[in-house]
């Protein structure tokens, strides 16, 4: 799979073309998705929402994966840690392969919150895709 295939991927999911999510990186083990943060993604203190962090970290831990297993995949589970609100213009999530065998994949993702100012780290997680037949 090259990065074409993987924006190909990203653009027929319905709910990451709602979302406006981009695929920026792709390949040898590691996946990075970005997405512009937009007022109706926020929650009522006008940080941007547990659950489009949940969604990035997801999506990118099995784009991610799928560099080593192939475009079947599915994520089997994964961990998420809120580190800090999340507040910015862009949301960059970054993953890579920690481990992985012919049917499974371990993969650690990155979550920042980008602005003028820089990058901040505001969550973390962790997960397992497999190889669907």
């Amino acid at each position: 799979m090259n990065v074409d295939y993987a924006k190909q991927a990203l653009a027929s999911q319905p709910f990451s073309v709602l979302l406006g999510a981009r695929v920026v990186g792709f390949g040898d083990g590691a996946a990075v998705i970005e997405l512009d943060v937009r007022d109706e993604l926020r929650q009522q203190n006008g940080y941007l929402h547990g659950g489009v962090l949940a969604y990035a970290a997801d999506n990118t831990l099995t784009f991610a994966a799928g560099t080593v297993l192939g475009p079947q995949v599915l994520t089997a589970g994964f961990t998420i840690d809120y580190l800090r609100p999340a507040q910015g213009d862009v949301l960059r999530a970054q993953a890579h392969v920690v481990q992985s065998s012919r049917f499974r994949a371990t993969c650690r993702c990155e979550l920042y919150t980008v602005d003028n100012s820089g990058e901040q780290l505001c969550a973390v997680a962790q997960g397992t895709v497999r190889k669907v037949s």
